[in-house]
């Protein structure tokens, strides 16, 4: 870790706190069939990589499940609360090891998102740490909405590489998804895989980042 001049955090279970189940139980209870196949951790219907990349709006994105369930009749509030239940929060401990880093290393935040989530997570911080969104704890932030690039494709590191000038080999990437950090092994980044079992608290103090 002595070469380490950069990292890279994922968001969804390595700061943020999320729960895959949860939002399969809300999605089987407005109507979605098979909610294994259609929404999980290590994959999922298209809808979701479509949403992701920006390639599709929020209106798209509820028609879709709209037409997926066969319920039409399905309300906005409906369909968000539902696409919404995943988000548990954030422990704050998570925000005081992000400033720490920040003055150590040049940070940056990689995530797979969207604008319905995105949406939410800005309210959430404004209420529970009155911040008006990530941009506080980091150099850069990049959302996969907005730069129309997702994980793991190769692409997605490759702009965040060259936007900020980052150099592998000097770079840690932190993420909960072993086909994510795949990607970025391959393109010899050093990674780490956050477990359940684990935090962001104890791996930076572990291994001696901070």
């Amino acid at each position: 870790m002595q070469n380490i001049r950069n990292i890279i955090f994922d968001y969804g279970n390595v700061i943020f706190d999320i729960d895959f189940e949860r939002t399969q139980h809300s999605f089987t209870e407005i109507g979605i069939r098979n909610v294994e196949l259609f929404f999980a951790h290590t994959g999922h219907d298209p809808i979701f990589n479509e949403f992701e990349k920006g390639n599709i709006s929020s209106a798209e994105f509820r028609d879709g499940i709209r037409r997926i369930t066969g319920k039409p009749d399905l309300t906005d509030l409906q369909i968000d609360s539902a696409w919404n239940s995943l988000l548990i929060g954030i422990p704050p401990v998570n925000h005081e090891i992000l400033l720490k880093a920040k003055e150590k290393y040049r940070t940056f935040l990689l995530s797979n998102i969207n604008e319905i989530h995105l949406d939410y997570i800005n309210k959430y911080l404004k209420m529970e740490y009155n911040v008006d969104s990530n941009d506080l704890f980091f150099e850069k932030v990049y959302y996969s909405h907005l730069i129309r690039l997702r994980k793991p494709d190769r692409e997605i590191f490759e702009f965040v590489s060259l936007d900020s000038n980052l150099i592998p080999e000097e770079t840690l990437y932190i993420d909960d998804s072993p086909q994510h950090l795949k990607t970025a092994k391959e393109m010899g980044f050093n990674t780490y895989l956050m477990t359940k079992n684990d935090s962001l608290e104890k791996y930076m103090y572990r291994e001696g980042l901070l």
